[in-house]
């Protein structure tokens, strides 16, 4: 326990009484058997205490017997017999006229001289206020966090209705150029779809990408792939997390990529296998879509640069991160890189595609 100032002989222990009772703050002495020394004009004021029936009483008894309680009696007990020191112990108070009240309570035996009797020193603060304000708050933050949760619901459901609607329109359509583009549109808005839906479960602000991208990625198949014989899409991922912002990032930039290579590396039917891959040590962290599919034709680097390229330079660029291709004898792998260690310009990503 703390160590207190003694009162000596010298230092009467009227002044001691005198200071208790012009004190601004709730204040009471009390005895070693609980009976009231000395009250504080703010304490009987604050709880609406007649100051001529405060002294000589036991605690239990003033007011109408509202402090009169076992569990703080007995804390008061220990107090006075050196064992222990009542710290920011909270308590209710039921007042006749007031209602319910919270109070924290504070108590500490008085170093005295060593033939003085046993003074207790009790401080009481009323928190009734702030305890409804911070009750107040976490009802508002609750209800908040069910309004958005139920927000990113329904946005999720609303993307998912209008990419139904648009693969509809693309099956009905006569014209291939207007299919492609429709078929396209349906895959990105089902990914974000996955995306949000994603982001709807995640409590602490930060997503595991494993999941994460895995669930991305049996979306797009289940859209695009008709035959998981054929293609197989898979994702290889450690055990890394990031921000909601940066996951959505990286989600819409291996959509574009997916359905890059699905459109592009496996013509005539060709079978393959498209894997997600993302590693992280420290801050660096590599995201990387790769194929062994055809490769990137001899005209790509001369292409004009699609859609789903400016998305990918686009998002790169917002992460700070840089973009790598590189073709090889079978397939193409394309890297996003964020390195800390190094700041290198982004290489367009042009050559990936034709008109993705």
């Amino acid at each position: 326990m703390a160590a207190h100032p003694p009162l000596h002989r010298d230092g009467p222990l009227s002044l001691a009484l005198a200071v208790v009772g012009s004190s601004t703050a709730p204040l009471l002495m009390l005895d070693q058997s609980l009976k009231v020394i000395a009250a504080s004009a703010s304490f009987c004021r604050v709880f609406d205490i007649d100051p001529n029936r405060v002294v000589d009483r036991f605690l239990g008894d003033i007011g109408t017997g509202e402090w009169n309680r076992p569990q703080l009696r007995v804390l008061l007990d220990a107090t006075a017999g050196g064992d222990a020191d009542i710290d920011a112990y909270e308590m209710d108070l039921k007042g006749s006229r007031q209602g319910v009240r919270k109070l924290v309570i504070n108590a500490q035996r008085l170093a005295l001289a060593d033939d003085q009797p046993v003074r207790l020193l009790l401080t009481v603060e009323d928190v009734t206020a702030a305890r409804e304000s911070e009750k107040q708050k976490d009802d508002l933050l609750r209800e908040k966090a069910i309004l958005l949760q139920e927000l990113q619901h329904r946005v999720a459901n609303s993307l998912q209705i209008i990419a139904s609607v648009i693969l509809q329109s693309a099956r009905k359509t006569t014209s291939d150029e207007t299919r492609v583009h429709l078929t396209d549109a349906h895959c990105r808005l089902l990914s974000v779809a996955a995306l949000q839906q994603q982001l709807s479960t995640s409590r602490l602000g930060k997503v595991e990408l494993a999941p994460h991208l895995t669930q991305l990625c049996q979306s797009i198949a289940a859209s695009m792939i008709h035959d998981p014989t054929r293609l197989t899409l898979r994702v290889e991922a450690d055990d890394s997390s990031t921000s909601a912002d940066v996951s959505v990032s990286l989600g819409l930039i291996v959509t574009e990529l997916v359905i890059n290579a699905l459109k592009h590396a496996f013509p005539g039917g060709r079978s393959g296998t498209i894997v997600v891959g993302y590693s992280s040590h420290g801050p660096n962290w590599t995201l990387t879509v790769r194929d062994d599919g055809v490769g990137l034709p001899k005209d790509a680097a001369s292409a004009k640069p699609g859609l789903g390229t400016s998305i990918v330079e686009a998002l790169a660029k917002q992460l700070q991160a840089r973009i790598q291709v590189e073709s090889r004898d079978h397939g193409v792998v394309i890297s996003v890189i964020h390195s800390q260690l190094a700041a290198v310009e982004n290489p367009s990503l042009a050559a990936s595609s034709g008109a993705a």
